[in-house]
This record gives C-alpha cells, sequence and structure tokens, in this order.
C-alpha cells in the first residue's frame, strides 16, 4: 500500500508539474506590454541575406517580392571599395495594414497625405558596421506593383529633414530624394511588368508613393482623445505608446496625426486634409499589457474636432481591426 502511495503521489506531482509548464509555455499572450513590443511583433520583419561584395552584381528577392540588384562597385565605406561577405538588412512594407503594425505612416514631409505604394528599408553592413549610405553606384530596386500608371519616389526623414535610420526616435515623414554625387536623381517612375523599377542612390528608407490626389479645398483636422492611458507615439513606438491615423476609403492612404494641439489631442498639418473625403480615424493604444482602440467613420469636414474614446479591448481585435484596412 505504501509503494502505490508512493507511485500515486509521484504521478500527481508528474503531472501537475507538466500542467504547469504548458500554462507558462504554451501561450505567448502577455508577450507585449507596450506599442514598442506591438510594432516589434506585427510590424515588418527584419530580412537578412548575405552576399559577397566581391563578386558583384548580385540580385537579391526578398520575402514580399521586391527585388534589390547591387551592381560591381556600389558598395563602399569610408569611400574605399567594400570585399568580401556583408549582410543585406531589409524591411518591406507593402500593405497598409503593415503601415500601421510597423509604426510608420504615408505622411509627405509638408503634411499632405501619400497613397502607398509600397516601401521598404535597405542597410548593409560589414564586420565594422555599415557600409556608405550614399552609394558610389546606384542600386536597382523592383517593388511589386499592385496597379499601373506612375509612382513617385520618396526617401524617409524625420522631422527634422534628416535621414531616418531604422533605430530613429523622431516622427517619420518623407520627402523627394535629394540629387546625388553619382547623379542619381530619379523622382517617377512607371509601372512595368507589375512591379515599379528604378535606380536609387541611397540606402535608407526608400518609397514608392503618390500625393492622396483632390483637387478639393483644405482644412485642419483635430483629434481630441479620452480614457487615453499613456503618451502619443512617434516612430516604429521608440517612444510612446498610443497611435492616431486617418485612413482614406478605397486609396492606401495612412495618415499619422501627431502633432499635439492640447492635452490629449492631435491635429492634421495645417490645411492639408482635403474637405469631403471619406475615412475612418482610428486610434490605438498599448500599455502595460492592455489594449485599447477606437475608430470613427468620417467625411473631412471644414476646421473638424473629432473625438475617439479609447476602450480597453484584446489584442487580436486591434490586430483585426488594422488587418481590415487592407480592403478597406
Amino acid at each position: 500500500m505504501k509503494k502505490f502511495n508512493l507511485i500515486s503521489s509521484l504521478f500527481i506531482a508528474i503531472v501537475c508539474l507538466t500542467i504547469a509548464c504548458k500554462k507558462d509555455k504554451g501561450t505567448d499572450e502577455g508577450t507585449v506590454q507596450n506599442a514598442k513590443d506591438f510594432t516589434s511583433k506585427f510590424g515588418a520583419q527584419q530580412q537578412t541575406v548575405q552576399i559577397n561584395a566581391s563578386a558583384l552584381p548580385q540580385t537579391i528577392t526578398l520575402a514580399g517580392g521586391t527585388k534589390i540588384n547591387f551592381p560591381a562597385g556600389s558598395l563602399t565605406k569610408g569611400g574605399v571599395p567594400v570585399t568580401g561577405t556583408v549582410i543585406v538588412e531589409a524591411y518591406e512594407v507593402l500593405k497598409r495594414s503593415t503601415v500601421l503594425f510597423t509604426g510608420a505612416n504615408t505622411n509627405h514631409a509638408s503634411g499632405a497625405p501619400l497613397a502607398s505604394d509600397g516601401f521598404i528599408f535597405l542597410d548593409v553592413k560589414t564586420n565594422s558596421g555599415s557600409v556608405d549610405q550614399n552609394l558610389a553606384v546606384p542600386v536597382k530596386i523592383s517593388i511589386p506593383a499592385k496597379r499601373d500608371g506612375v509612382t513617385q519616389l520618396w526617401v524617409g526623414v524625420d522631422q527634422n529633414n534628416k535621414p531616418l535610420v531604422a533605430a530613429g526616435n523622431n516622427q517619420m515623414a518623407w520627402q523627394a530624394p535629394r540629387p546625388q554625387a553619382n547623379g542619381v536623381g530619379q523622382k517617377e517612375v512607371n509601372a512595368t511588368n507589375s512591379t515599379f523599377t528604378f535606380d536609387f542612390g541611397t540606402l535608407g528608407w526608400i518609397n514608392c508613393d503618390v500625393f492622396y490626389s483632390y483637387a478639393n479645398p483644405k482644412t485642419t483636422v483635430t483629434v481630441e482623445l479620452t480614457n487615453n492611458p499613456g503618451t502619443f507615439a512617434n516612430f516604429h513606438a521608440y517612444s510612446g505608446e498610443t497611435y492616431v491615423f486617418f485612413c482614406a476609403k478605397g486609396s492606401n492612404v495612412a495618415a499619422q496625426l501627431y502633432t499635439p494641439d492640447g492635452p490629449n489631442k492631435v491635429k492634421s498639418y495645417d490645411n492639408m486634409m482635403p474637405i469631403g473625403v471619406q475615412g475612418r480615424m482610428l486610434s490605438f493604444s498599448i500599455k502595460d499589457g492592455h489594449f485599447y482602440y477606437a475608430s470613427e467613420e468620417v467625411t473631412i469636414s471644414a476646421g473638424q474636432n473629432i473625438v475617439l474614446t479609447l476602450t480597453e479591448t484584446t489584442e487580436s481585435t486591434v490586430q483585426a481591426a488594422i488587418n481590415s484596412l487592407d480592403n478597406y
């Protein structure tokens, strides 16, 4: 009998330990504690490809279909040609949902909203750090095109019009590429064979967008948040917890509102929102493992002030709301 009790007790202990381990390991709920965790987990993921800088040209293909051709002589460091193995680090942002998940936007530096045709980030690293951002010979990039016609080329900058790096800590915007020493100043490209293919003379954030074209009169829109648990977030949530976006209906616009206009209140850039346009104004926030969301279908009107009330919800609900924007 004692032997039976000992075996039974041991069996029960093993079962309890197994259940406890499964409870700890079987779910990753609770891993997202803040907006930075959220953008890191669900936003564009880093892709790495190894190439031989001594054997260029070489072409790499990213997971979303973007192709980058590195011509001979394109990679330098301190002006000296790079040789040997290098690592290409890349991110693809090809859907509106990915823009929001990444904590990015489609804001032109002037404040005018852009309609996205997709953007990427490129860096190339040796053992001693990144190669020169200004390329000695431009790379050729092909981004999948979901429409016909012309797109425009932009580079990512912060609010001070400085190049925005992957670990930047300011708000994101886009501006026309400056003419490079290598002579590359292309600003427009036509869709050909279902791709936008172009030469580009710098590394960093590279964008195919067009201006959200409306001849309507423009206005300034403010959004007031109630029940906001945090502070307004910047690019990739390197600080802050709360985002506010306007997503135009039927156009791939993800305009972030981040200019403060009072406590828990932000505004668009002055006189940049087209009156009469329909869309969804939304906000989401993640703080201390809690998720909040609010949205409202709106038609932009002169001097509009929109009040959104953030309501606590679940991680999956916020994900679903953002994913739904791809077909909005």
